[in-house]
């Protein structure tokens, strides 16, 4: 594991690996395989790894859900956002709404 593949000096991340294919998953992949070949420990939080559907809406998470949180224990706050203060969204002019 830890990205090592069965030829020893060859390393293995992103897509290739488990998970979901993203590239923001890969990054991280990518930074944790740098630490592990420059001898540190080297470890992802998966849960903090975004993750989106490209459909239209697009829809995105990252971490535990609001039920996942209070189950836990873990104090929630929630708040929106507007999508007219996105720059994306106003570039593809699809400002209408709230995340």
């Amino acid at each position: 594991d830890h990205f090592r593949t069965s030829v020893p000096s060859i390393y293995a991340i992103g897509d290739v690996v488990r998970g979901p294919m993203l590239a923001h998953k890969a990054e991280e992949d990518g930074v944790a395989t740098v630490e592990i070949i420059a001898g540190k420990q080297g470890h992802v939080n998966y849960a903090t790894v975004p993750s989106i559907c490209y459909t239209h809406p697009e829809v995105a998470s990252v971490g535990i859900t609001e039920d996942e949180a209070k189950e836990k224990g873990i104090k929630v706050k929630t708040g929106k956002f507007s999508f007219m203060a996105n720059s994306r969204a106003r570039a593809v002019d699809d400002a209408d709404g709230v995340v």
